[in-house]
């Protein structure tokens, strides 16, 4: 059930806060409404926020039911899942099950008080016994800390490959996303330099 209401503060405690709507959020999310918890799930953008912002075309590198949760089967047309296909699943999972999801409030503070935490968020102010921060990784950029990172030529997100036709490009990296995103951008007529600290592409490329 998402929720959209701005009350200032919610004076029931809820025996679990989750902070993050992403597929380790919402397995969280569907465990305690089995073991029958007072929880709600929190989250700072829409839902699966992470994987939206994933590259438009993307394709993941896990099989479909290395992502299910929740013993919801994850059907795919193709041996490996793309973006689009897991938005719809983690959609239909969320609705499915009625999770108590709370979407574009982003916590801002968290105070411990005794028993008690207190989180406040951009909407409202929450207390509970029990805080599980599922944040993911996607939203949270490694950056070089070397001039220039923050120009707007600079970006620390890939979305897709059009953009780059006929300009140089220079991919920091050399992981799946970076040969990912090489390949694309290249293919589509960029002129691609690939930046590697060791002395080869990672291993576990595939």
């Amino acid at each position: 059930m998402l929720k959209s209401e701005t009350a200032t503060l919610r004076m029931e405690i809820k025996e679990v806060l989750i902070i993050g709507a992403g597929p380790i959020g919402l397995a969280c999310g569907l465990e305690a409404k089995k073991a029958g918890l007072d929880y709600v799930i929190i989250e700072k953008g829409c839902l699966v926020n992470s994987l939206y912002n994933y590259p438009v075309n993307m394709t993941f590198f896990s099989t479909s039911d290395r992502l299910e949760i929740g013993g919801v089967p994850f059907i795919s047309n193709n041996p490996k899942p793309t973006r689009a296909e897991a938005l719809e699943y983690y959609r239909r999972v969320c609705a499915s099950n009625h999770l108590e999801v709370r979407l574009y409030e982003e916590v801002v503070s968290i105070k411990k008080e005794e028993a008690v935490f207190r989180v406040g968020t951009s909407k409202a102010t929450y207390q509970s016994k029990s805080i599980i921060l599922a944040l993911g990784f996607y939203d949270l950029p490694y950056l070089l800390h070397v001039p220039g990172e923050d120009l707007p030529k600079v970006k620390h997100y890939y979305d897709e490959p059009h953009p780059y036709y006929a300009q140089k490009v220079v991919i920091v990296g050399a992981a799946n996303s970076a040969v990912d995103a090489a390949l694309e951008t290249w293919r589509k007529g960029a002129e691609v330099t690939m930046v590697v600290r060791e002395s080869s592409l990672r291993d576990t490329v595939k």
